[in-house]
């Protein structure tokens, strides 16, 4: 486990504690299932080949991403996703931290990769800020627009 500090850590799938995994996962389908209104099936079959990066207040999840090493999620990329922010913790800048936290951490273990991220189009603007680069056409994921968008090594 990599602590950062005390809101702050991150972990590979086999070190997660039990209560963080159904965090994680409570989160997840609270956003992109519910709210987004997506039906799809959120464990993925992925999660054990992740590090995952969690963020605490008060006990409650609050932000939470996985970073994957090269010839996981892409075979010539590390990756970012599952990047979400709690609704009571929106607005504080948590999200930007969060990436920039997953950006470190695959910049740091696969320095010689891209960063790539499957981002949900609207938020094109946010990754484009922090260094990411539209590479493909836009496409449909679970009926929401997405760009994938990498950081160059």
């Amino acid at each position: 486990m990599i602590e950062t500090d005390g809101h702050w850590w991150c972990t590979p799938f086999h070190d997660l504690e039990l209560r963080d995994l159904y965090d994680l996962l409570q989160l997840r389908g609270e956003v992109f299932v519910v709210e987004q209104e997506c039906a799809y099936l959120d464990p993925d079959g992925e999660d054990h080949r992740a590090w995952h990066w969690l963020y605490r207040e008060e006990d409650q999840l609050l932000a939470y991403q996985r970073c994957f090493p090269p010839g996981t999620a892409y075979e010539d990329a590390s990756a970012i996703g599952r990047i979400v922010v709690a609704p009571q913790g929106r607005g504080r800048g948590l999200s930007r931290d969060l990436v920039r936290r997953g950006i470190a951490f695959n910049r740091k273990r696969w320095p010689e990769h891209p960063i790539r991220i499957g981002a949900q189009a609207h938020l094109k603007d946010l990754y484009e800020s922090l260094g990411f680069v539209v590479s493909s056409e836009p496409y449909l994921e679970d009926g929401i627009p997405h760009l994938e968008m990498d950081l160059p090594a």
